[in-house]
């Protein structure tokens, strides 16, 4: 009698039988047979084995998963902005202070309208603008680091709170 072993991997989605929810970060399952994860709280998220994204189906929101977190994938400049904002809160909180902002070389088209400019910082700085107070550059190409086509930002930073905290603006 031949027996037949099914890899058990083949019934759940591209991420396997479950997931951090990247809302809330509880463990959720995966729904076997489908594409689709389930959180309580937050509904269903499908996974797209095309992309590598994950796509949550009430919102519409897209997140792509690098280095055991989720980041999720902006379609507007108010998106990328808050998530900023709230990096630049927790660095206050934990005693740092922000010195600039990298953001993710495929957000320039859409954060650039955004960007404080002056004349003077330009020619000094190599900096794209300013957010927040904060000089703005842009990554580089994912194909020279890969791990700028998942994640939005890094801050750099260094101990001290700011002079002036200049993050209370949260859309000009």
């Amino acid at each position: 009698m031949t027996q037949f072993s099914i890899d058990p991997t083949l019934h759940y989605p591209i991420f396997g039988p479950e997931i951090q929810c990247p809302h809330c970060r509880q463990t959720i399952p995966a729904l076997t047979l489908t594409d689709t994860y389930l959180c309580p709280r937050h509904g269903a998220f499908e996974a797209d084995p095309n992309t590598g994204e994950l796509f949550h189906l009430h919102s519409g929101r897209h997140w792509r998963f690098w280095k055991d977190e989720w980041y999720r994938q902006h379609t507007h400049p108010d998106g990328i902005r808050f998530e900023i904002h709230e990096a630049l809160d927790r660095l206050y909180t934990q005693g740092y202070r922000a010195t600039r902002v990298i953001i993710a070389q495929r957000y320039r088209e859409l954060i650039s309208a955004c960007l404080e400019r002056s004349s003077s910082w330009r020619s000094n700085s190599g900096s794209s603008g300013k957010l927040y107070g904060l000089p703005v550059e842009f990554s580089p190409h994912p194909k020279d680091e890969p791990c700028w086509e998942v994640i939005n930002f890094q801050l750099d930073k260094e101990e001290g709170v700011p002079i002036r905290y200049p993050y209370f603006r949260l859309f000009e």
